[in-house]
């Protein structure tokens, strides 16, 4: 595990240089982590403001577009009340770029011992992506309690998640991939469950289409769920 910081209980307010500790406890009381693919980078701040009015102050900005370094700098300058991370982080190089450009964590689809080296060197929190015990494991050799199980429903969702999360009772798990409203309360039901990542709320077509009214209300429903699922975490 991890050191630093003071963390809440609840995600709100919660600007300002974040531990990978205090990152873990922001999680918990998040539930949801908002997973943004973003192709105009002049959509990040509406987008920020969108998630931060429906009660979810977090974006994490997919490396999967040439604007994901651009959105990250907008948003950690002009919504700081956000915490803005990067996702999709493959190699050492994104890394670089993403806390140049000010990302607060970073969230990878895979177990990359450089990428993670590089984020413990400088504690940084990071999420690598694991699908199998074997990279759990993987990851606890490297000081993690946090990984993102991804892709979660392809790989046999809430059923798999369970047997997975069976032996390793110190990790709490990040589910992504193929979860939205209908499907997260079950797998925040999951105990080793901190929170899950999900991109529904804030699809591609949505935010080209400046529709951040859709984007809040989905945020806002994704939040009712989760508290709903976990209302202790409120």
């Amino acid at each position: 595990m991890v050191t630093d910081g003071s963390a809440g209980g609840t995600a709100q307010g919660t600007a300002g240089p974040l531990g990978r500790s205090s990152f873990e406890s922001f999680l918990g009381a998040l539930l949801v982590v908002p997973v943004v693919e973003i192709d105009c980078a002049d959509d990040a701040v509406p987008l920020a403001r969108a998630l931060l009015d429906a009660g979810l102050p977090c974006a994490e900005i997919t490396f999967r577009t040439a604007a994901a370094a651009h959105a990250i700098a907008a948003i950690a300058a002009e919504v700081p009340e956000v915490r803005v991370g990067a996702g999709t982080v493959l190699n050492v190089a994104q890394a670089e770029a993403a806390l140049a450009a000010g990302a607060g964590f970073l969230v990878a689809p895979c177990f990359d011992p450089a990428v993670v080296a590089f984020a413990l060197e400088r504690d940084v929190p990071i999420v690598p992506g694991v699908c199998t015990p074997t990279e759990v494991g993987l990851a606890l050799a490297h000081g993690l309690s946090v990984v993102k199980l991804f892709p979660a429903e392809a790989a046999g969702g809430v059923k798999y998640l369970k047997a997975l999360t069976a032996p390793f009772g110190g990790v709490r798990f990040v589910p992504t991939g193929g979860i939205g409203p209908d499907n997260l309360a079950a797998y925040l039901a999951v105990e080793q469950v901190i929170a899950c990542g999900g991109s529904w709320m804030v699809k591609k077509r949505l935010i080209a289409d400046h529709d951040f009214d859709a984007i809040r209300g989905l945020a806002g429903q994704a939040c009712e769920i989760a508290r709903a699922a976990r209302p202790a975490a409120g």
